[in-house]
């Protein structure tokens, strides 16, 4: 290997091997918030083992911003885009772009979520492919062609046990409830300080309400709360305390007054010490749900065939309550608000689900190390 050289483009210069080397060198592919989460822990522990990392990002709500507030070397590849055709292109940018980046770096492992870019890049540079999924695609025939040109091309597909997907058994590691990769407690330790800086009072009654922006390729055809019934819903909340709104997209006038004061890195400790959530996004509902909040989730996805990480919320943890009917979720909070909310009670049923539950930042790290074992 040659000497260690940096390019400068984007956040953060590309690590290239040097002489040195002793570890594995992981290239991190992350295009959503949530991926930075899923990830950062796993970045952090294959550091202190002696291992070099590097993340490639995408402009999409506050992904960029995380990184950046977890101090996470990283190079933006893309923006993403905000309509089919500029989604195509922004596909197409990505690849070459990421594999511009993975000749510099020269990685043993890309890890990502299940997506065609990072699975082609791996292929092309001759290295291994993990790959995490925890979205199910309705679309029958959207899951076809994305499975079709993704799943021959991953070397190792970490998902729930449920997933059916065309990949051989040896492939494919259990990965359920991926939210506790950083809400574990090993990880995460709720601090109300953080709070108290933005004027919220962790002690106050107060209730987070989520608006995603539905604009993902698995969101098509699907819809979250109107702004009819989001009016609806804060007025019942404001009725019973503060209510703060997380939004991905710009709020009317009318309700900026509710945007949620604190940075995004800290949503968790206010998710943590809120006493109810309500909101349209997936992956927020299971967040505050694994804090011990309880949670109401209400979009068109929901159904008989929703995914399992919200089943098991809803039916063996009594964390959660899903709703397609964005009526019958605001009689559910209603109802909620009128009976009382025992967060004692909801503390342990978490307590539960974490006793039941292995580490999933441990699960990845074991999986990435495969390459070490098989080298």
């Amino acid at each position: 290997m040659t000497q260690q050289r940096v390019e400068r483009a984007g956040n953060s210069d590309v690590p290239t091997p040097t002489d040195t080397d002793t570890g594995l060198r992981v290239l991190f592919d992350v295009g959503h918030p949530a991926q930075v989460h899923l990830f950062r822990n796993a970045i952090a522990e294959l550091g202190e083992r002696g291992h070099e990392t590097f993340v490639t990002s995408r402009e999409k709500e506050v992904t960029v911003d995380l990184l950046d507030a977890y101090g996470i070397a990283h190079r933006p590849l893309s923006t993403r885009g905000d309509s089919l055709p500029s989604l195509a292109i922004e596909l197409l940018a990505r690849e070459v772009r990421l594999l511009g980046v993975a000749r510099r770096f020269r990685p043993d492992v890309i890890v990502s979520r299940l997506g065609p870019v990072p699975a082609h890049v791996a292929t092309l540079v001759g290295c291994r492919h993990v790959a995490v999924s925890d979205t199910h695609i309705d679309n029958r025939w959207l899951r076809l062609v994305y499975h079709g040109v993704t799943l021959p091309f991953v070397d190792t597909l970490c998902a729930p046990e449920s997933f059916e997907l065309s990949v051989d058994a040896r492939k494919r590691r259990p990965l359920d409830f991926q939210e506790l990769a950083y809400l574990h407690p090993n990880y995460f330790d709720p601090d109300p300080a953080v709070l108290e800086a933005h004027g919220i009072d962790p002690e106050e009654r107060f209730f987070v309400v989520r608006i995603a922006g539905w604009d993902a390729y698995h969101d098509v055809g699907y819809a979250g709360l109107s702004p009819e019934a989001l009016r609806t819903l804060i007025d019942r909340l404001s009725e019973a305390g503060r209510v703060f709104i997380s939004a991905e997209a710009t709020l009317p006038e009318d309700l900026q007054q509710y945007r949620l004061p604190t940075d995004p890195s800290d949503i968790h400790h206010v998710l943590y010490y809120a006493d109810l959530y309500v909101g349209d996004s997936g992956t927020m509902s299971t967040e505050a749900a694994i804090l011990g909040t309880p949670a109401i989730r209400t979009n068109t996805m929901v159904g008989e065939d929703d995914e399992p990480v919200f089943q098991a919320l809803e039916q063996q943890y009594g964390l959660l309550r899903s709703f397609a009917d964005e009526t019958e979720a605001i009689r559910a909070v209603e109802d909620l608000l009128a009976v009382g909310i025992d967060r004692v009670d909801y503390r342990e049923r978490r307590d539960r689900l974490v006793a039941d539950q292995p580490d999933v930042t441990a699960q990845l790290i074991e999986t990435i190390l495969e390459t070490e074992a098989h080298a």
